[in-house]
């Protein structure tokens, strides 16, 4: 976990803002962890280390916001531009198929609250802007759950990073400790979803053998 904690200090704020820009849209963009990297971008900005002791908290969230504001934007022209066809695109290393199939499903569940609520879904986040440009859905019915989405995202795990950060250190917890129990806080949602059901996990172990077997045949 301090690995990861040296990553992101590594990114730097701009590196950080990019990653959220492409986890909000851009089909590679399932890749990253938003969350967890929103959770300890915010304690990193309260801890004032890097190039995040620079910036002001509320300066930061916004930068934030504002990409996976553009980002979502990004996808839904995307969707828009490209439509059905997408669906017909041929699995590869960084995209699969039943991604988006279950990404529209969950759409067509939600409707357009989907937009907001793919937010705290990893993977389905990066999907769903896209899916909304693939069913036709109107620019200026997408843009209001565009901005909530993207806003309620960023600014919620971004504060409690920062607050979190703030109140491990009022109790006198080591830094690097502090930041493992944030690191481990961040990561736990995206645990959950993935690991609360056994079809999920079946599914989690299935993908992880089809990607060795990859690796594997690539090598010999």
């Amino acid at each position: 976990m301090e690995a990861v904690l040296t990553f992101i200090t590594g990114l730097g704020v701009i590196a950080v803002c990019c990653v959220i820009f492409a986890e909000s849209g851009l089909l590679i963009g399932f890749l990253f962890p938003g969350d967890s990297l929103l959770f300890t971008a915010g304690f990193l900005v309260q801890q004032g280390i890097g190039s995040f002791g620079h910036i002001s908290i509320h300066t930061f969230a916004f930068l934030l916001f504002i990409c996976a504001l553009l980002g979502q934007q990004t996808g839904y022209l995307f969707g828009k531009k490209i439509g059905r066809k997408l669906f017909d695109r041929q699995n590869s290393r960084f995209f699969r198929r039943e991604n988006l199939v279950r990404t529209e499903a969950f759409y067509e569940k939600y409707g357009p609250l989907a937009i907001i609520l793919a937010c705290f879904v990893p993977i389905v986040r990066t999907f769903v802007p896209i899916v909304a440009g693939v069913s036709k859905m109107t620019y200026r019915q997408f843009l209001p759950y565009n901005i909530v989405g993207a806003f309620t995202w960023t600014y919620l795990f971004t504060y409690l990073g920062y607050y979190a950060g703030r109140v491990l250190h009022d109790m006198g917890v080591n830094v690097e400790i502090a930041a493992l129990i944030i690191i481990f806080l961040s990561v736990s949602p995206m645990l959950y979803h993935t690991l609360n059901s056994r079809e999920k996990r079946s599914r989690l172990w299935a993908g992880t053998k089809r990607e060795l077997a990859i690796v594997f045949n690539r090598e010999k």
